[in-house]
């Protein structure tokens, strides 16, 4: 080979290092290089973080875009947990505020939402210039709260509205029974006595019973069958005992009362108020044979059986001496006691109440409050403003004569 071809071939290797050497850094720059990913690279441009919110997509074919995967395991950006207790009250910020009704101002909605235990307790101011009126807190068709030592009316509500009045009219019963016989004497029960629907002690027919027994199944155990039993014993039948259950009323000043019956059991023609139940009690807590019996809670019968009480403001209502519940369909629940707490005495009477014993309970605390109200008004001193009673379903009421 001569030495023209051999510097052509020279020639020609020197021009193709020099063309691929651009080409070389070209890619180089076109390309990762080793140390770095080809799918980090593309990550960066394309993944979403599940802590950002992902933006709104513009087109259809950007919501197809976004993976089914992501938004499934997409965390929220504030824990469960964290959310509740930063919602969640104080124990005693849940209660309701307390709210003073002053000058008989009717409670504000929000005042009686129900706190823990679901207890709706309302604390209301008694004004000197209009106490608080009782018709929208209490279920009771009517009401009367009298002073026991003057018989004054302290709140009534439709007081001489006439209805039927249920086993509180064995108040009646039992007092006649107390004046007519002695606690030894035996009761013959009839087959009409033992009939009697409940409530009762199931007396059998044809055999004897001591009075006192029966009187403590009346009052206590407020047995109809007892309270038919006495009132044949001592009138010869039931309805010559009613006629002496009227004119018993009469002496007491009830006058619009009217017994058919020794049970209080429904009854056409026969009635009685609120005003007439007060007066009634009153004036049977007076014989204290009667207050005596109507003070215990239960009571041991000459055959060892034990009578226990249906009064259950002996036990949940301070300063109860007393007192006398009933209930049929057509009276709806009734009552009537008597109470005491310091030198104050009240007789508190209702009758047509859907909720018995908060019912007892609102009455009570209100009358002791007005009548202590009524008590520094005859002295010529002023009621103080932190009279309050509380009204409401808790079994935990403030006293009165604590105030």
């Amino acid at each position: 080979m001569n030495w023209i071809a051999k510097l052509g071939i020279v020639f020609g290797c020197s021009l193709s290092l020099m063309f691929s050497t651009p080409s070389l850094v070209l890619a180089r720059s076109t390309y990762p290089t080793a140390g770095t990913s080809v799918k980090h690279h593309k990550t960066k441009k394309k993944a979403h973080h599940p802590l950002i919110p992902k933006k709104k997509a513009t087109s259809a074919s950007a919501k197809k875009t976004h993976h089914p995967v992501v938004k499934k395991t997409r965390r929220p950006a504030v824990p469960t947990k964290t959310r509740h207790l930063k919602t969640r009250r104080h124990p005693q910020a849940a209660r309701p505020s307390t709210t003073m009704i002053e000058r008989g101002i009717e409670p504000r909605p929000e005042a009686n939402r129900p706190d823990n235990g679901g207890d709706s307790r309302v604390v209301h101011l008694v004004s000197q210039a209009a106490p608080v009126n009782l018709s929208h807190l209490i279920t009771a068709r009517s009401a009367m709260i009298m002073d026991a030592v003057t018989g004054e009316t302290i709140y009534s509500q439709a007081p001489d509205t006439p209805g039927q009045p249920a086993s509180t009219i064995k108040v009646l019963t039992g007092v006649i029974s107390l004046d007519s016989l002695k606690k030894d004497d035996m009761v013959t029960v009839s087959q009409h006595a033992a009939m009697m629907p409940k409530a009762k002690v199931y007396l059998k027919p044809g055999k004897k019973y001591p009075a006192c027994d029966l009187i403590n199944d009346l009052l206590l155990a407020s047995a109809n069958d007892a309270s038919v039993a006495l009132a044949e014993k001592i009138a010869g039948s039931e309805p010559a005992f009613a006629q002496l259950m009227t004119a018993k009323a009469r002496s007491f000043g009830a006058t619009n009362t009217v017994c058919k019956t020794a049970s209080g059991l429904t009854a056409d023609g026969q009635h009685t108020t609120a005003r007439d139940l007060a007066r009634i009690f009153n004036h049977a807590m007076r014989n204290p044979a009667f207050a005596h019996k109507l003070s215990v809670t239960e009571a041991l019968d000459t055959d060892g059986k034990v009578v226990k009480s249906h009064n259950r403001a002996l036990w949940q209502v301070a300063g109860t001496e007393g007192g006398k519940t009933g209930y049929t369909v057509a009276a709806r629940r009734t009552y009537v006691g008597k109470f005491k707490r310091g030198n104050d005495e009240i007789v508190v009477a209702m009758m047509g109440s859907d909720t018995l014993w908060p019912d007892v309970k609102k009455l009570v605390e209100y009358g002791f409050v007005l009548k202590r109200k009524a008590d520094l008004a005859r002295a010529g001193k002023p009621a103080s403003s932190r009279m309050l009673v509380q009204l409401g379903n808790s079994h935990q009421l403030r006293r009165a004569s604590s105030l």
